[in-house]
């Protein structure tokens, strides 16, 4: 995150004294499941937040794990869960993260990239940092998804409205708009290959669970109808996790999709 938009982070996070829990989204259940049978040894959350995914990784996956992040009342969180913490801006012109070339054979940056100014140098680190048969797992939101294309489409507003309270941090923190395929084709531009698009299904996200409060009928219809788009292609998710590899000495193979 950029050091400009940790007060809108703050404000967001904080109420009181005490932390409050931003939404739990699909994208953060998918891990450890994401990592398949990859066997990863040392694991960094570029954007660790208040540790929902470093959380399901400590838990299930026998792995040296490193979380960063920049946000006062999610480093706090990190530590009360007892996790290795680093600090550092994701978001410079000159990079310098402070890891050695090849330390780490998996990356992850979940929601992340699309707050980044400096976004060639921040893809150029993550290369560096992956080890030769590296993976890094990524997600951004999918502008072309039905969730973003139903409210332009319906009402004619911008994706995030900066005076609602629910969308406002969005419209101010988002500086970078992608696609689930202008996304693929950036990575890919750097040098990384995609191997797999995780999708996942509404099950457990904190706005599934209060659709399902309010009418499991409902909640069921739209789990299912997301399941058939999701086996149509992957640009219908609003969150697709994708994985790519570092391509170093590979050349493109299959590029599959995972429905989770």
């Amino acid at each position: 995150m950029r050091k400009d938009a940790i007060q809108l982070e703050e404000a967001r996070l904080t109420a009181g004294t005490e932390i409050e829990l931003p939404h739990l989204h699909e994208r953060h259940r998918v891990f450890p499941a994401a990592f398949e049978n990859r066997q990863h040894k040392r694991i960094l959350d570029l954007a660790a937040g208040v540790g929902y995914v470093v959380r399901n990784i400590c838990d299930q996956y026998p792995a040296q794990l490193f979380c960063n992040d920049i946000s006062p009342s999610c480093l706090l969180s990190l530590k009360q869960l007892g996790l290795p913490v680093v600090s550092y801006t994701l978001d410079s012109d000159e990079g310098g993260f402070p890891f050695k070339s090849g330390s780490f054979d998996a990356l992850i940056a979940l929601a992340t990239i699309e707050h980044i100014l400096h976004v060639d140098v921040f893809v150029q680190e993550i290369y560096r940092l992956l080890d030769d048969q590296g993976y890094f797992y990524v997600s951004a939101p999918n502008y072309a998804s039905l969730l973003y294309l139903s409210e332009l489409i319906g009402t004619g507003r911008t994706f995030h409205n900066p005076l609602k309270p629910d969308t406002r941090y969005e419209f101010y923190a988002h500086v970078r708009y992608f696609t689930y395929r202008t996304l693929v084709e950036y990575l890919t531009s750097f040098g990384f290959v995609a191997d797999t698009v995780y999708l996942p299904i509404p099950h457990s996200s904190t706005t599934y669970q209060s659709i399902q409060a309010w009418s499991p009928l409902k909640a069921f219809a739209f789990r299912e109808l997301m399941r058939i788009f999701y086996h149509l292609s992957p640009r219908w998710s609003s969150e697709p996790v994708i994985c790519f590899r570092k391509a170093s000495n590979i050349h493109q193979s299959e590029f599959r999709k995972v429905i989770l």
